[in-house]
Parts: C-alpha cells; structure tokens; sequence
C-alpha cells in the first residue's frame, strides 16, 4: 500500500507504540508504555483521556449528540459536508463526517484497549475500591462506543485488546455479537460502578444502567431495556430538574437529572463552538444548525392535541398555547433571544436590542441577513446568554444522558412488550408534567396503538436537539417517510394558513394548507430504501483500502 492512513489499524494495534517505521511518521506524544500506568494517578489520567475524547462528532466542534439531529427530519446543517449529505440522502463512501465518527470511536477504543490491557501495573500502587471502578468505566466508555458504532454502521470489528500488526485485519463482526458484548459488559461494569459520581464527567452504575437499556431499546429487547431503565428509577439518585429550559444553560449543569455529560472547562483548554452555531446572527452567531417547521408544528397545544385537533391553535398566532418546550428547546418569531428581538419576517428590516438600557433600534441581521437561519428558527437548546462574549468557546456540558430519557425508555419498553400498567402512566406523566412544563397527564386505559403514538412524540417534544432522533426514526421504520421530500422552514413572509394534518407519530402533512406553495423549501431530500441502504451509514472508504476484510454496507 503506498498510501499511509491514520485509520482502525492505526488506533487499535500496538503499532503506535511499538513500530518504529510508523513512529517515525506519527511520532507517540506523552509516557513511555513502558513506563506508564504504574500509580494510581495515572489510571486517573488516562481515564481522563478517554473521557476527553467521547465526543466523536467532527462537525464545527460539536459532539455527535448535539449535531446529529441536523442529519434528520427536526433539524438542518447549512454548512456543506458530510453532516449535511447524511441529512440529503447524498452520503458515500468518502463522507467525511462518517469518517470522522469511525475514526474518533476506534480512537477512544484504542485507549479503553491501552488501559484495561496495561492498568494491571499500577495495581499494587491502587486503592482496590478506585482500581475496580476505573476498570469498569473504561469498559462502560468502550461498550457506549459500540453501541453508538453498531447503531450507525450494522456490525462493526469488535477489538478488545491491543494488537498487533499481524492481527490488526480484523474483519466485521455481526451487529448482534457486538450488541452482546455491549450488553454483558455494562452489566459487569454497572455492577462495579458507585451509585453516582455527581458533577464529574465520570460514569457511575445509573449511567452504565441507562446505557444498557438504549441498547436493548434500540434492539426491541423489550424485557432488559425496562428492568434496566427500571432499576435506575428504583435506586432514587436522580428525579427531574423542575425547570426544563434550565436544563440546558449553565444554571442547570449540577442538576440531579443529568447522569452524564460531556465535560468543557476553559481552564482546561477545553470549550466547544456549539453556542455559536446555533445562535442568531442578531446574537453573534452563525445559525448553521437550525430546526424545521415540522418540529416547530409537531408541539401539541396545552390542553394535549395536536394543533390540528385543538381549538386552542390560532394560525395568526401559532406559537401561543403551545406545550411550553416548544418554546424552551425553539427561539420563534417574536420572542426575546439572547437579549434580542427574534424577528425572522424578511420585512422586519429593524428589531430591539434589549442589551442595553434603554433598548435601540438595530439593523435586524435574523431578517436581512443572507446567511440568518434558513428555516426562521433558531435552537435554544446549548445557549445561555453567560456566553456572550465569546459564544465560540462556551463551557457548556454537552447532556449525554439524562433522567426523563430513563423515564420515556421504562414507558415505551413496557409498552411495546404490552406489559401496560400503572407505572408507565407514572413514567409518561412524570416527564409531561415537570412544574415548567406541566402539560394535561395521560389518561388511563388507553391502548397499545395510542400509547406508543404518546411516547414516540413525547420523545420528540423532550428530546429534540439531543442526537436521538437519527436512531428513532430508524428503528421505528419511519425513515423513507420523513426524510424524502421537501425539507421546510417558515413562510419568509407570513404564516401557514391553518394547521398541517399531524399524523401517529408527530410528523406533519402540508399538503391540506392552502399556502404551502408559500413555504421555503430548504433542502430537497431523499431516502434510498433499496436493501435498506440509507438506515445505515457507509463503511469508510479509506478503512477499506487499509483493511480489505472490512465488507461494505448494501447500496454503497
């Protein structure tokens, strides 16, 4: 091969510590291996290693988590690239993005591997207590990789250990070995794990827990994924944050909801750009990544219809009386957003900046500006005004797992296995009717059918801008529905006419709304559905070159 690449083989083999020939192309920054690992300070250190890098996403300095949802349905990515053609239905084999993920997840493998293969030198120098959990939560971060690896890509090579070389061809395992992997090591690792490590970054039992249960949900493994999900309610470490928006801005960082969350620190050098990205170009941002009209209408009004079943939807003003996360997880047209007007009416060539006493008048750059959110609408999700002066080097915690995603994964398990009891109207209820939410509760006796209708859209409701939705959508078998067609914002200079038909699963129709013709189209997509193509993502190209084991996915 005369082409040298940075690849699986490169992360995963003991050829970065011990080749010579490829050290001197890639020189090995930090401790000997030989050396290393020999005290309990650095197990920490290389610990915090592999927790620096579970981010995996590639895209403008976001993890995949808060960028993916711009490759669905509920959200788009202006920025040209691989994210935006994963949205589009134009991903191939060089899709950078894809490759990106592969690259970082073998990365963070290759460091789990590196630990659990060499910590057993520092043993003698290690509390057994601190020995037996950084173990663990090594295994908790490599089976987490996997899991977002197998969900991605089918079957994926499933490395261990270190290796050598010789042994680094290694071909795809079947999505279902790796998924049992996934699934006995986070229950050896939960069990090794304390109750919670709270405001750390750390892993602790209910993460390992909540994780093996989004595998089994994801893998119709109805039975596990509610005793699990049912465990970490049992153990009471954590409840809902009552204020939702709250969630989501500094105030809300040390909340008892989050389980788990990607650590930033500026005095570790270590922020991220998602602020930027989804604010207003009022508020200094780049508003590349904003949500659809399909989520904004997909929000129920608040007495629990859907707004083209309640009386309470006023198509002249569209956003009133409307379940309050719309507009905690959405910035919409007349609101204050980061201390500004939010008007994306392209006749609104002035609006009030608050952020100063008394308000001016300013230009309107979310109305005139040719790059201001394509749909008219802005995610408030990861923005918090604290970071105005800089919003390119937030310290926001990115939410990786959290409390009403236990709750919602308990319900829809239970529900899909027909085991409908008191308990998933518990579950259900508990996360709809949070103080600031406080949306009318399920009634009992409903069936089947209409409860899955219920936890599918309070999934989307609470979950938006969280990195669920690519995997919902798919194993709901919802995909070639929502992601063909015409991608939509809002009418540059109006509003809809009446309220789109909302189907089972949230997803609106436009075609009974007499100005649909009015309403931006933003992006043409498709949905390849041929041997299921587009439910997966490609195996990188270039990992194929290197690794000729390695089988590519159908259609590509």
């Amino acid at each position: 091969m005369k082409k040298l690449y940075i690849t699986f083989i490169a992360v995963c083999s003991i050829v970065l510590y011990s080749c010579s020939d490829y050290l001197d192309k890639y020189p090995l920054e930090g401790p000997s291996s030989e050396t290393y690992l020999t005290n309990e300070t650095e197990l920490l250190s290389a610990l915090n290693g592999i927790y620096s890098m579970n981010t995996y996403g590639t895209a403008d300095e976001m993890t995949l988590a808060t960028a993916l949802d711009a490759a669905t349905d509920i959200g788009y990515n202006r920025n040209a690239g691989g994210l935006q053609q994963l949205g589009n239905g134009n991903a191939d084999t060089n899709n950078d993005y894809v490759n990106g993920v592969w690259l970082n997840a073998y990365k963070v493998i290759g460091r789990c591997n590196y630990l659990l293969d060499n910590m057993h030198k520092a043993e003698a120098n290690t509390s057994p207590d601190t020995y037996k959990a950084i173990r663990a939560e090594a295994r908790f971060v490599r089976a987490y990789t996997y899991h977002y690896l197998i969900e991605s890509f089918g079957g994926v090579p499933l490395v261990t250990t270190m290796l050598s070389l010789d042994e680094s061809l290694v071909p795809r395992s079947s999505k279902e070995d790796v998924l049992n992997f996934i699934m006995d090591e986070l229950k050896e690792a939960a069990a090794d794990l304390p109750d919670d490590y709270k405001g750390t970054g750390r892993a602790a039992k209910s993460a390992a827990l909540t994780i093996r249960a989004r595998a089994a949900l994801y893998n119709s493994k109805w039975d596990i994924a509610a005793q699990d999900a049912g465990t970490v309610i049992a153990m009471k470490t954590h409840s809902l944050h009552n204020n939702f928006e709250d969630l989501f801005k500094y105030a809300g960082q040390e909340s008892n909801e989050i389980i788990w969350a990607h650590q930033y620190l500026t005095s570790a050098k270590k922020t991220t750009s998602t602020t930027a990205n989804l604010l207003s170009r009022n508020g200094k941002g780049y508003s590349n990544k904003v949500p659809s009209q399909s989520l904004v209408d997909a929000y129920q009004c608040t007495d629990g219809k859907d707004i083209d079943k309640s009386l309470l939807y006023d198509p002249e003003k569209p956003f009133e009386n409307r379940d309050p996360r719309l507009t905690y997880t959405i910035a919409v047209p007349g609101s204050v957003f980061f201390g500004y007007q939010f008007e994306t009416h392209k006749d609104s060539l002035k609006c009030w900046n608050y952020n100063v006493n008394p308000a001016v008048r300013i230009d309107n750059q979310d109305g005139i500006n040719a790059y201001a959110s394509f749909t008219g609408y802005c995610w408030k999700k990861y923005v918090d005004i604290s970071d105005k002066g800089n919003p390119n080097a937030s310290q926001l915690n990115a939410t990786i797992i959290r409390y009403a995603e236990v709750l919602l994964i308990y319900a829809e398990a239970k529900i899909e296995a027909n085991q409908i009891d008191q308990s998933v109207y518990d579950a259900l209820n508990e996360v709809r009717q949070r103080p600031t939410v406080d949306m009318p509760a399920i009634p009992t006796g409903l069936s089947q059918t209409a409860l899955r209708a219920i936890v599918r859209k309070e999934r989307l409701y609470e979950l938006a801008m969280e990195g669920f939705r690519w995997y919902d959508i798919r194993r709901w078998k919802i995909a070639e529905k929502v992601m063909n067609g015409s991608f939509y914002g809002r009418i540059p200079r109006g509003l809809l006419s009446s309220a789109p038909v909302i189907d089972e699963n949230g997803v609106p129709n436009y075609n009974s709304v007499a100005n649909k013709a009015e309403m931006r189209i933003v992006e043409q997509r498709k949905f390849n559905n041929t041997n299921s193509r587009d439910y997966l993502w490609p195996i990188p190209e270039r990992e194929r070159t290197t690794n000729p084991n390695l089988e590519q996915n159908p259609g590509y």
